[in-house]
């Protein structure tokens, strides 16, 4: 598994723990893993690793319940910590391990090896180890900043939407609204972030935006999508080789959701007022789309398994939908983000090949929460290349029982819709449409590294 180290890129780590009964927690470490992190400490080791992965969200005036600043605000929590990351709860990243590929650009999931040495030094009941020793403080994000900034600056275009106050409580709110872009050439997106503004992260359940450019007869009409944000959402980073355009004199369409009072962890229960969201854009130089393969974002809906045409989900039971979508020229996929709601549990991508009759796993999230919504994006090196005419297999499955932790009522009918008590049924997917000697090139290139 590749790692990041940047950590803006790399984590928003931990938030709600959950007040848990800790008395019973009965977990054993392998006898691997306790002779491992036997002399684990606080400051030989333990420290660092819960600052590079759990301070920047478990701080003052972070989005977790509980500090882990110093080694005071930790011990006390040591037992649940050890359990939770060893159930691969926390960080809340949810993408299954040993399934499909694991070659990650910001990947959150702790190394084995780090969870094994949690796992011992809470069993040993978290010693600080050599109170002389500073264990190096977290470089933590500016909450308010933009992910990408340490890499790339200040974002080249910031495209914000127009303020509105939510209040503290009532129904689900959309707005929806043109912005210009002010942009007079195309221009290549190098990387792309959504950022509510402030508390606006508090209530802002999704914001989609579109791209429009003026017709012929004067209308604007849709070119494409520029991106989507949800919940826990750090931003996409099309990649080197590729093109996702802006056009020039185009106009985004925001599309924004909004619960007032908040949902997830980060919700107050508070009127926010003057709630903005951000799109905040980092440019390639000029002419760089004339050696780049175009890329898209798209939704890729899933509606086998729908009744009547409509996602239907009873109360106290279970559905699972699936789509399936295919190309008539090779492909590459960039990035999966399945999107549900409160009753989504799981999520899978597939590639069949028709010629062979062979399915292969890509990506799998078992455990996923409507709270974390994360674009898995591939390394290079290991995202999907398809010939023309194989076929993505999507899969989501639902659980409207007592059984999901996240369900307010599983005795409710649930239908498909765009309320937070709704469900939804897609997935974004980024694909980098190539041609035949492009596809060639990338497979000979792999084939190469490989030997």
């Amino acid at each position: 598994m590749k790692k990041v180290d940047n950590p803006q890129v790399k984590r928003a780590s931990a938030v709600w723990l959950g007040v848990a009964a800790i008395a019973a927690l009965g977990f054993q470490a392998s006898a691997q893993a306790q002779e491992h992190s036997a002399e684990q400490t606080y400051t030989g080791g333990i420290g660092r690793i819960i600052n590079d992965n759990c301070v920047v969200c478990h701080r003052d005036g972070g989005v977790g319940p509980m500090q882990f600043e110093t080694y005071e605000q930790v011990r006390p929590w040591a037992p649940l910590i050890s359990m939770r990351v060893a159930n691969r709860e926390m960080p809340p990243y949810a993408y299954d391990q040993h399934i499909g590929i694991q070659d990650l650009q910001g990947d959150w999931r702790l190394e084995q090896e780090e969870i094994d040495a949690i796992v011992g030094w809470a069993n040993a009941g978290a010693p600080l180890g050599d109170a002389d020793v500073t264990v190096a403080a977290a470089d933590l994000p500016d909450p308010n900043q933009w992910t990408f900034a340490k890499e790339f600056g200040q974002p080249d275009l910031i495209i914000p939407s127009s303020p509105y106050d939510i209040p503290s409580t009532g129904n689900d709110l959309w707005s929806k609204e043109f912005v210009s872009t002010g942009l007079t050439e195309d221009r290549c997106i190098k990387a792309v972030q959504v950022k509510p503004r402030g508390d606006a992260a508090a209530v802002v359940h999704h914001a989609n935006s579109d791209v429009y450019i003026e017709g012929e007869d004067g209308q604007l009409e849709n070119y494409g999508q520029l991106t989507e944000y949800a919940m826990g959402k750090w931003g996409e980073i099309p990649g080197d080789g590729v093109c996702r355009m802006m056009p020039a004199n185009s106009h985004v369409l925001w599309d924004i959701h909004m619960f007032p009072g908040g949902v997830g962890a980060t919700a107050k229960g508070e009127m926010i007022e003057d709630n903005v969201v951000e799109i905040g854009v980092w440019f390639h130089e000029p002419g760089y789309e004339q050696s780049a393969y175009n890329q898209d974002l798209r939704l890729y809906g899933m509606r086998e398994g729908y009744q009547n045409g409509h996602l239907i989900i009873p109360p106290n039971g279970t559905v699972m939908t699936q789509g399936f979508h295919s190309f008539d020229h090779p492909v590459r996929i960039d990035s999966f983000q399945p999107h549900g709601h409160l009753r989504m549990r799981a999520a899978s991508l597939e590639i069949y090949y028709p010629e062979t009759g062979r399915t292969e796993q890509i990506s799998q999230i078992s455990n996923w929460s409507a709270t974390w919504h994360h674009s898995h994006l591939y390394d290079r090196d290991a995202a999907p290349l398809l010939p023309a005419g194989a076929v993505l297999v999507i899969k989501q499955w639902y659980d409207n029982t007592a059984d999901n932790p996240n369900n307010p009522d599983p005795e409710q009918w649930v239908y498909g819709g765009s309320r937070t008590g709704d469900e939804m049924s897609h997935a974004w997917i980024a694909v980098t449409h190539l041609d035949d000697e492009g596809y060639e090139k990338l497979l000979a290139d792999r084939m190469q590294a490989s030997n």
